[in-house]
């Protein structure tokens, strides 16, 4: 299916503002899709069902995100929004892993598995989208709510792929001036 409406170079935001491809709002719901698209690839790669359970709820955690990214905060039209319990349940994920992790005590180079090695990608997409989500509310309001998510979700990434790569026995390569 295509309508052409974008074929100048602009599209629709959620509601009745038209804004060019390359808007800052754009950028950043862009930058969340492609990371939803990245867990795709992980889930698609791995045979670990909770693993992959784990990255649909996030997947699903990312679509609220993106639309409520593609929305501006005084639209008519009730949209799901990232909620404070949607961050907190980053921190209960991330909590649960940081109890079968030993202390991180030095940057580790990403890599391991290559699963492991994947999240580390999602992890670096995800703070790419936190960084256009804070450039596109400078231009606009936005949810307050995102960035903090976001923030957690990348710690969230980070310590999945150590504990993934743990339980496929690589050691943690640590990084040395």
């Amino acid at each position: 299916m295509y309508t052409r409406r974008g074929d100048g170079g602009d599209t629709s935001l959620y509601g009745p503002r038209r804004v060019r491809k390359d808007d800052p709002r754009v950028e950043a719901y862009g930058t969340i899709d492609e990371l939803n698209s990245v867990l795709g690839v992980i889930i698609a790669g791995s045979d670990d069902r909770a693993l992959g359970s784990s990255l649909k709820e996030v997947q699903r955690m990312l679509f609220v995100a993106g639309g409520d990214a593609a929305t501006e905060l005084k639209v008519r039209q009730k949209v799901p929004r990232i909620r404070r319990s949607d961050t907190k349940r980053l921190e209960e994920l991330t909590d649960e892993l940081l109890t079968k992790l030993p202390p991180l005590s030095n940057f580790i180079l990403p890599g391991g598995s290559s699963t492991g090695a994947m999240l580390h990608v999602a992890r670096s997409v995800c703070r790419r989208a936190e960084r256009r989500l804070v450039t596109a509310s400078t231009s606009g309001e936005m949810n307050p709510e995102l960035l903090p998510f976001f923030n957690r979700l990348s710690s969230y990434f980070f310590n999945l792929s150590r504990w993934v790569n743990r339980g496929a026995g690589k050691k943690e390569d640590v990084w040395k001036a």
